[in-house]
């Protein structure tokens, strides 16, 4: 079962499209925009890689559960992705590669599948059409 989309589609892909050209003007993306497009990535990585093994969280615009494994439902998740907005839209734009944003502090993962993440990076979704 996909989980139920908030954000639709042609909305990310405008967020994502607009985030880019801010990045190419070197100016800051807007934060509607950042939030969108931020929504919209993380709803499509639970969609390509459906289950509750991984939280991955990109303060303060969003979180989803994704990858297939054991649902967690109290506390703190055993296996958790955490970022920043930029360096997610890095990362689900191929941009940045997930070792480079690991070993440099951008990413922080723990618990032993929290790494699978890498695997459904960067998002087709977020690649320039």
């Amino acid at each position: 079962m996909t989980p139920r989309r908030r954000t639709a589609p042609d909305a990310g892909r405008v967020a994502i499209a607009a985030w880019r050209a801010a990045l190419a003007d070197g100016t800051q993306p807007v934060r509607a925009d950042v939030a969108t497009a931020v929504r919209f990535t993380l709803e499509e990585l639970a969609d390509v890689a459906p289950g509750h093994a991984v939280e991955v969280r990109v303060p303060p615009w969003g979180a989803v559960q994704a990858i297939e494994g054991p649902r967690h439902t109290r506390g703190t998740p055993p296996n958790v992705v955490e970022t920043d907005p930029a360096t997610w839209f890095a990362l689900v734009t191929g941009t940045l590669g997930w070792d480079d944003a690991v070993a440099d502090g951008r990413v922080r993962a723990s618990g032993e599948r929290a790494g699978e993440v890498a695997r459904w990076l960067p998002l087709q979704a977020a690649r320039p059409r």
